[in-house]
Parts: structure tokens; sequence; C-alpha cells
């Protein structure tokens, strides 16, 4: 068993693998994961920050910026959850199950956060610990993979736009969930910049939605020569 399954408090364990369609059809259960999963996002992204940061000392903040975001994206944490086995651990309700919810990669990618945050917990908010068990997770993702995704990450790209032409401070998402069932919501998106508003995208989950917003203001942006 990998060592991120490994915890002592077992309890904190099982909420990280539930998530809420198992809550749902069974409401004794208690909390599902998506508090930890807030938690686990976080701890992903500065650790993948602080170990870009150490390991490409030649690249600058767009380069950087453009690589956290292939190291931590929907589709590499999915990976990551089924090289350590989470994603056969995860505890789903039966419709999820039936949707293939065990391949499926935003509840493969939710889940190994939420393991993540779960595990941050059980070591006494350690982040050392954290830091031992996700390193060697991204050592592990060919430098190909990185560059490739890298490349064409939408939020990165408007972002850049708005900062060499608009105004130095990031944009703002707006997201909420608008439809869809317990397992396979429905979120939509809005990206402002300056209170003003540059696109709007739908998703599977919130990331999708806003890499949907951000490729639709930069659709917009080439379609009035601006891009």
């Amino acid at each position: 068993m990998h060592k991120i399954l490994t915890f002592r408090n077992e309890k904190l364990l099982r909420r990280a693998l539930t998530h809420r369609s198992y809550v749902h059809e069974n409401p004794g259960e208690g909390e599902h994961n998506e508090r930890l999963e807030f938690l686990g996002d976080a701890i992903l992204n500065f650790l993948s920050g602080e170990y870009l940061y150490h390991h490409h000392s030649e690249k600058g903040e767009d380069e950087l910026t453009r690589r956290r975001s292939a190291l931590v994206d929907e589709k590499q944490l999915a990976k990551f959850a089924e090289e350590v086995g989470i994603d056969l651990r995860m505890r789903l309700g039966r419709g999820a199950i039936l949707d293939g919810g065990f391949q499926n990669p935003n509840l493969q990618s939710s889940t190994f956060e939420a393991v993540v945050g779960a595990y941050y917990l059980d070591n006494n908010c350690d982040i050392e610990a954290v830091r031992a068990i996700v390193e060697p997770l991204f050592d592990s993702v060919p430098e190909q993979i990185v560059i490739s995704r890298s490349n064409v990450d939408s939020k990165n790209r408007f972002q850049e736009w708005v900062q060499r032409n608009v105004t130095t401070n990031p944009p703002e998402y707006i997201t909420k969930q608008v439809g869809g069932l317990s397992h396979a919501p429905v979120f939509t998106a809005k990206v402002f910049v300056n209170a003003k508003e540059y696109g709007e995208g739908k998703g599977r989950n919130k990331k999708d939605a806003e890499k949907a917003a951000a490729e639709n203001a930069l659709a917009k942006l080439k379609q009035e020569g601006m891009l």
C-alpha cells in the first residue's frame, strides 16, 4: 500500500475517500470529502509551485505558472490517484459507480486532492510529510507531458494577455454549480477583469468551467483583433 494511504486516523482517510454521492445514499455516513478536497487543492498548488521554483531556476513567472497548472490539472491528478491506488478505494454512490465513476478523471483527481488534505491533517499539519509524498509523484511526470500541457492552458494565456494589456491584477472567476447530478454536476464560470465580464463557460467541475470561460474570452479577443 502506498504511504499516502497509511493513516493514524482511519476515520479521516475514510472521509477523504467518501464522495458526495455515497453520503446522499447513506445519510448516516457523515461528512463527504469536499472540504478536504479544498484543503488538498491549496496544498498541491503551493507544493507544486515550490517544487518548480527550486527545479527550474532559469524559468520566469509565466512559464512556472503554466508548468504548475500542468502538474496539478485534472488529468495529472487522476493519474496520480491511479498510481497510488486511490481510484479503486473511492467510496461512491451506486449511480456514480454505474456511470463509470472509478474511471472518472474528475472523481479521481478530486479524491486525490481530498486524500492529500487529509494526510496533511493526519500528520499534525506537517507540510514536510506531504512534500515527501508528492514530490516523487511530480518527479515521475515526463518533461514532454508538462511542456505539452503547459503550452495549451487557456487560463494562463488569458492571464498573460490581461497583465500585458489591461492590469497587473489577475482575472477574477466567479463559478457556481448550475445543474447535473450529485456525481456528475455541471458548473458555469464567468471571468472578469476590473469588474468587466470577458468570457463565460461550462464544465464538469470548477476548473473545467473556468478554463472554458478563459477560452471564450480568448476567442472574443481574437475575433475583435485584440489577440
